[in-house]
């Protein structure tokens, strides 16, 4: 049974009550009904070493000194935050203890050359999460992925080959990994960061083997989706999932996962001070359409199986919007979703038809916020950049912009790190968790 983090505070989700079907999923905020978008961005790269956080400077030898004790800490400070800073501290101090800390995080993964779209496709439709097929034809999961990644191949290489030839995605990943390492470090949370990915090397197997040869004791699992859905952070906790109840000595390790966190206060400030950056960009700011683009997921999924992405995703707009109005940001915005494949029915509205409409509409100003990413690759750079940009300036828009994806934004990885040390208290936590739940309620779908 998967451990999930019971912290009340916002951010670290709250893991503690029952839920035993997609009805009992946590009520949202009503939308707005406003009209609510940035393009012109320079990807600053992070640095990353050949494995994340080769180049940290902190001693991730584990301590086998004994625990402080706290009472002795509050004496002989010269204000009252220098000794809750110390407090808290030790606390972390007392968490960590003689524990080897592990951080997973978990991404898609992409091809990192040409020759590797074909494969990478067939990993990512062979996964029933992404292809659901009634269980009397799943026997043919994996010929139908042969045969849609072998007919989507020719133009998917088109795509990256515009991109550099690869998806970002592992670099930028593994920066992220050696950044959240170094934030630890500095709070004092030694812990070394692993990276596992879906559908692509490193793959997440690849992670566990590395972590079972580390010797870690506790594991935060993080996965690096802001909003939970069961096609991306579900896809890849299923994995997880059966890979620990296959090894014992992972059944036996300690672990808890946040599996989304897209209300922490870190990600969201994060967010409005790079929109709040490229605004700045547009001739006229105050008219500029906030225009927010997330990857989408099929109709049935939400409604049948009771993903809660959808929810997750506008109050995620909303708490992004509120922050901006704190700052004297009003403009209008929207949401829309990207990146539909086949003939079902997936989330609406489109974030190509919208553009067409919102150009009709007479909008002349849109700053793309790719919301549901944090990390540049081919729905940005390729999707985002080149097809919805051309597709607005046909539709009339004359200024277009984007937000780039989060990347190692300090605050955001720093807001990270806090979610991981907040989760430490919950780590080996046996609770029934709304993940599990979640879980429950898909795979009862899917029978």
């Amino acid at each position: 049974m998967w451990s999930s983090s019971q912290a009340s505070t916002r951010g670290v989700v709250e893991m503690g009550r029952v839920e035993a079907g997609p009805s009992h999923f946590p009520k949202r905020p009503a939308p707005r009904n406003s009209a609510r978008v940035n393009l012109s961005r320079t990807v600053k790269p992070c640095s990353a070493g050949d494995r994340p956080g080769i180049s940290v400077n902190c001693n991730l030898g584990w301590s086998s000194q004994t625990s402080p004790d706290l009472s002795q800490h509050f004496r002989g400070y010269s204000s009252a935050s220098e000794a809750v800073l110390t407090a808290q501290s030790d606390l972390r101090k007392l968490l960590v203890g003689n524990e080897k800390i592990g951080v997973l995080l978990l991404n898609l993964g992409g091809p990192e050359t040409l020759d590797d779209v074909q494969p990478f496709l067939f990993n990512l439709f062979a996964d029933p999460d992404i292809i659901r097929l009634p269980r009397l034809f799943r026997f043919l999961q994996k010929p139908l992925a042969k045969f849609i990644s072998v007919v989507r191949a020719p133009k998917s290489k088109e795509g990256y080959a515009s991109i550099g030839g690869g998806s970002p995605l592992r670099q930028i990943t593994d920066a992220q990994a050696e950044a959240l390492r170094e934030a630890l470090c500095g709070k004092d949370v030694p812990a070394k960061v692993y990276v596992g990915m879906r559908y692509w090397h490193p793959f997440t197997e690849e992670a566990i083997e590395q972590i079972k040869r580390d010797g870690i004791t506790k594991l935060v699992v993080l996965p690096l989706y802001p909003q939970f859905s069961i096609s991306t952070s579900g896809s890849s906790l299923r994995l997880l999932e059966s890979i620990f109840r296959e090894d014992e000595y992972l059944v036996n390790m300690q672990h808890t996962v946040i599996p989304s966190w897209y209300q922490r206060e870190g990600y969201i400030k994060s967010m409005a001070t790079l929109i709040e950056n490229e605004l700045t960009k547009f001739p006229v700011p105050q008219k500029v359409m906030i225009f927010f683009s997330a990857h989408g997921v099929p109709l049935a999924y939400v409604e049948e199986a009771g993903d809660p992405y959808k929810a997750e995703m506008e109050e995620c707009v909303d708490l992004i919007m509120e922050e901006l109005e704190k700052r004297g940001i009003t403009n209008p915005c929207t949401l829309a979703y990207q990146s539909r494949v086949g003939p079902v029915e997936w989330l609406k509205p489109y974030t190509d038809e919208t553009i067409i409409e919102l150009g009709q509409k007479g909008v002349k100003s849109l700053l793309a916020v790719p919301i549901s990413f944090v990390s540049e690759h081919i729905e940005t750079l390729e999707e985002i950049d080149v097809e919805y940009k051309e597709l607005a300036l046909e539709s009339g828009i004359k200024h277009w912009g984007r937000v780039p994806a989060l990347g190692c934004e300090p605050t955001f990885i720093s807001d990270l790190a806090d979610a991981v040390i907040e989760s430490l208290p919950y780590v080996g936590a046996m609770a029934v968790s709304n993940l599990e739940a979640r879980q429950a309620s898909y795979v009862g779908y899917m029978h």
